[in-house]
């Protein structure tokens, strides 16, 4: 039983109703010629009948004039063998009569259910592709519905990946963030002897921003620096200028 429910169950899931639609309907075409050979065949049968009815109608006919024609001769003997033999005739006529309207009859009944098959035929393909037509639309329209609501096995698999590795990056960066924070303790040693301890830290920090203060003066005396040297060399002209004309007169002649 548990076999049976197993392979039942692959069953289902490998069958496809448009398959199965297609198999039916060429069954019933398979079938439909098999109904149609079988009215050619009566068919056949029936015109053969009807050709030895025809035999036996003109042999019949022939020997009736054969014991016309011996009456007349006044042979009696033959005219009386002539109609013995037409009688034996007549009996197969009869009986080939007979063979022909069954076989007639049953030509007509295999036509009409001929008839009956091809309509059945007919309605069943239309709906079969009308059945193959809503399955694939179904089908797509489930596969995109699954797509976009992620449970499809594609795209769930897509999704089960970008949740690992979120989970991974999310792990890793956790990790890097607890060594950073264990290494400033000085909780974990850096073997590589580039990282410093909290103290260093702080004084390189304060050493940095004295620098900087340090640069910042320097700076600011050597534009106060610059300002002054300015101001001396521009008052240092201003006194000769005026000299000059005092000590002109010096050079004068007398």
């Amino acid at each position: 039983m548990i076999f049976r429910a197993k392979a039942n169950k692959a069953l289902d899931r490998a069958e496809d109703p448009r398959e199965t639609l297609d198999y039916s309907y060429q069954k019933q075409l398979e079938l439909l010629q098999k109904v149609r050979r079988g009215v050619a065949d009566v068919a056949t049968s029936r015109k053969r009948l009807e050709l030895q009815l025809n035999q036996l109608q003109q042999q019949s006919t022939k020997l009736e004039d054969q014991g016309r024609k011996a009456l007349a001769l006044g042979r009696e003997d033959l005219a009386r063998e002539a109609l013995s033999r037409r009688a034996a005739l007549q009996q197969q006529v009869t009986d080939l009569e007979t063979q022909h309207a069954t076989l007639q009859g049953e030509e007509e009944k295999l036509t009409l259910a001929a008839q009956r098959l091809q309509a059945k035929v007919d309605a069943f393909r239309t709906k079969k592709e009308t059945i193959k037509a809503t399955y694939t639309a179904a089908q797509a329209q489930t596969r995109i519905g699954e797509a976009f609501s992620g449970i499809s096995e594609e795209m769930g698999d897509v999704g089960l990946a970008i949740q690992r590795a979120e989970d991974k990056t999310a792990q890793l960066q956790a990790r890097a963030g607890a060594i950073d924070e264990l290494l400033a303790s000085g909780a974990l040693d850096d073997q590589s002897g580039m990282h410093k301890d909290d103290i260093q830290a702080e004084l390189d920090r304060l050493s940095g921003g004295t620098d900087v203060e340090l640069e910042l003066q320097r700076m600011k005396a050597e534009l106060a620096g610059g300002s002054s040297q300015q101001a001396i060399e521009g008052g240092t002209g201003q006194g000769q200028s005026q000299q000059q004309p005092q000590d002109t007169p010096r050079f004068d002649k007398q």
